[in-house]
């Protein structure tokens, strides 16, 4: 595997105004870099062009890592996640006060996996709700 070139990264960043593009946390938050996420890994066949690219939050981008689907608990069915380049966040997710809710089965398997709703991530969001920030 070899590191993507900085305008890479760069035009990924870019493109997500400046948010992780699966929870939504902004990177200016982070002590530590965002990830260019392959939303396919390249263990999966995945490629370095930017519509197999997302920003990422560390968190995100490492539990993550290489999956592609999870089982739904709610349908039991093999269901992809979330990918920023071809769904629309609104369809799949829903903010109920500072918690990212699942719309649909995609939305459901990704918030799980992701563990968007970890007390910490809960935390932050509600500090950038109160702040206006969100």
């Amino acid at each position: 595997m070899t590191r993507l070139p900085e305008t890479t990264r760069q035009q990924v960043r870019v493109r997500s105004n400046g948010r992780c593009e699966y929870c939504r946390e902004p990177h200016n938050l982070s002590s530590f870099g965002f990830h260019a996420d392959h939303i396919i890994s390249q263990k999966h066949g995945g490629t370095n062009d930017l519509e197999n690219l997302a920003w990422a939050c560390p968190p995100c981008n490492i539990l993550k890592g290489t999956d592609v689907a999870s089982y739904d608990a709610e349908t039991g069915e093999l269901t992809p996640l979330y990918n920023p380049r071809k769904d629309q966040w609104n369809d799949h997710f829903e903010l109920v006060g500072d918690v990212i809710t699942g719309r649909t089965s995609v939305g459901r398997v990704t918030v799980r996996i992701l563990e968007m709703n970890d007390p910490e991530k809960v935390e932050t969001r509600r500090f950038l709700i109160q702040a206006g920030e969100w």
